[in-house]
């Protein structure tokens, strides 16, 4: 079974994207066509590049790029949680983007964004241009999440999706099947039968 590694972007404290991703890990585990690894960027607590390499060089000289290295070279499939900063993307996905190269190639890419009025797709547009460069595949589905705020019960922490949440999480997981399944043989691995 392929590997899905859910990352949460945002590492501020009392960030949204925690109840999205709990939500979105539910639902993917319940799909039930991946093997579901749920990775926190404010656990994996990466400094700013601080590699004296270049990425694609593979020489790091850091144990926590090492760990991160091996954490995103067993992944098949990505999905990250994004919130929007400035009509942008936050700086903790760009810098953890930055720190590999190889380890990102030809494997395909989505995102469950939420933000305002836009539910984060000027974040998710402007990642999409960061990791094509890395060679991956973002996928056109996604699941956008506008005025995220009213979905979430902060008493419980939790997420509350409604049917098109739904819908859309499981239009895109059936997709980036597809494309994970279609890389494969780039990734070194063995077409499915």
């Amino acid at each position: 079974m392929l590997l899905l590694q859910i990352i949460i972007v945002s590492t501020r404290e009392g960030r949204a994207g925690l109840p999205v991703a709990k939500w979105f890990n539910e639902y993917a585990v319940h799909h039930g066509k991946f093997e579901i690894e749920l990775i926190d960027l404010a656990e994996v607590n990466l400094p700013m590049l601080d590699e004296p390499n270049h990425p694609r060089l593979h020489q790091y000289q850091h144990v926590h790029t090492k760990a991160w290295s091996a954490t995103i070279a067993r992944g098949d499939a990505y999905v990250f949680v994004t919130p929007e900063y400035n009509y942008s993307v936050p700086p903790s996905l760009i810098n953890a983007l930055d720190y590999l190269y190889e380890e990102w190639a030809y494997k395909p890419a989505a995102f469950v964004s939420y933000g305002g009025i836009s539910g984060g797709l000027r974040s998710v547009q402007m990642a999409k241009q960061t990791v094509t460069t890395l060679r991956m595949m973002p996928i056109p589905e996604g699941v956008p999440v506008p005025f995220f705020a009213q979905a979430i019960d902060k008493e419980a922490g939790t997420f509350k999706p409604n049917e098109l949440h739904e819908k859309s999480a499981n239009t895109m997981l059936n997709e980036l099947l597809r494309w994970a399944e279609a890389l494969r043989p780039m990734r070194g691995g063995t077409s499915p039968r």
